[in-house]
């Protein structure tokens, strides 16, 4: 077996996506690997959501533990891919020269790894710092006394924005899409949470196999839907628990107009509380995809950032961004001056790292030819044509809620 990693080391997502605020939207404890109890019993996470360099501790800590490293090239990227119909094996080529040949070809490429930048007139003429959240530099970035544009409400910004705005001199918020966003209530794990979630893990591992979404928080619904003060009882109870819970509320959440519209008024009211301005609150206030149907977020303090007077929130849907100029931003309808610029404008998502290699099926056809019209696959694992090739985060896979 033979590993090709285009960064210096392990931790894919985490390796790269070191911008402030980051840390995982799933609980430390669920978000651990499960085929090792030896690795469960020594490890133990410091909080409820775990951050970056925690994560990439933890998964130097398993490429050590169980001597992964001596299997990967790092620093190699993976240029192409062709399938020998007649000997039935691919040659993998990487832009170091190597050449591999092999049975079996897994793209472990992932769902969220190829970055996107927004192609707006005028970015080379900004004389500023530029920055991405999926591209951040690995020493630190000082924001004292600055004047910060953020491009992208989606869950790196809602992580990054109340982080950015304690130090800023100004903060300027660019939002396309409103987002549903859920407090985290990000606590530390004591061994008391370790020896519990212990202690339930095979009724853990069991409910996963009867999952939408690949895990089930504790105390999931299954019961008719109640009324609508009972769901919004329930709805109260979960917010103050923290985290994504809301969207397991209830069995047809995802499939009932009723119940999700209920979901959505209270979390839309939710905002309102939270920012004082009725303005900038209807702003931010999402309307028009239910709750659910894009990845929620979680955060930390992320609406109540608006009420701070050094911030500002543009809507780009009343106000778009025309141009970048030398010294910032000029919109349709003001010219915003910035010293520095961070775009947490997420990935071309799924298919974007696949489609960047020159893969090759049965007879030369390539991914790119076979995924014209929309990607298809089996089970989100194979495609045809392209014998023994997996994408094991590719689309209809069940990353990234696809």
């Amino acid at each position: 077996m033979q590993g090709i990693e285009a960064a210096p080391d392990v931790g894919g997502t985490w390796y790269w996506n070191r911008y402030p605020g980051v840390r995982c939207d799933v609980p430390s404890l669920l978000y651990s690997y499960t085929w090792s109890p030896e690795l469960r019993a020594e490890w133990r996470w410091s909080e409820r959501y775990a951050a970056q360099a925690e994560i990439l501790r933890y998964i130097g800590h398993v490429a050590d533990r169980f001597d992964l490293r001596s299997l990967i090239r790092f620093e190699t990227r993976v240029v192409s891919a062709t399938y020998d119909d007649d000997a039935g094996v691919w040659t993998v080529r990487t832009n170091r020269g190597d050449s591999f040949r092999a049975r079996f070809c897994i793209m472990a490429t992932g769902c969220l790894s190829v970055p996107n930048t927004p192609d707006i007139p005028g970015l080379a003429d900004f004389g500023g710092t530029v920055l991405h959240t999926a591209q951040w530099p690995h020493q630190p970035v000082d924001f004292t006394g600055k004047r910060v544009g953020v491009v992208g409400t989606g869950s790196s910004g809602i992580q990054a924005i109340p982080v950015i705005a304690e130090t800023a001199r100004q903060l300027t918020v660019f939002q396309r899409t409103p987002n549903f966003s859920l407090p985290s209530r990000n606590r530390p794990l004591t061994e008391q949470d370790h020896a519990q979630f212990e202690a339930g893990f095979e009724a853990y591992l069991e409910s996963l196999q009867h999952s939408d979404f690949g895990r089930v928080p504790p105390g999931a619904a299954t019961a008719p839907v109640p009324p609508r003060d009972v769901q919004w009882q329930r709805y109260e109870a979960l917010w103050q628990e923290g985290g994504g819970a809301i969207l397991y509320a209830f069995p047809n959440i995802l499939t009932h107009h009723g119940v999700n519209d209920v979901a959505c008024d209270f979390v839309r009211g939710k905002i309102r509380e939270a920012v004082h301005d009725p303005l900038t609150a209807d702003d931010l206030c999402p309307t028009n995809h239910p709750l659910g149907v894009k990845r929620i977020c979680v955060d930390s303090g992320y609406f109540e950032t608006f009420n701070r007077p050094d911030v500002t929130l543009i809507n780009l849907r009343r106000e778009p961004i025309e141009r970048f100029t030398p010294t910032g931003v000029q919109t349709s309808e003001r010219m915003i001056e910035l010293d520095m610029l961070v775009f947490a404008t997420g990935f071309d998502a799924i298919t974007g790292a696949l489609l960047a290699m020159d893969i090759s099926g049965r007879d030369g056809r390539t991914l790119k030819e076979a995924w014209a019209d929309g990607p298809q696959t089996y089970l989100g694992l194979g495609v045809e044509g392209f014998p023994n090739l997996f994408t094991i985060t590719g689309p209809g896979s069940p990353s990234v809620l696809v």
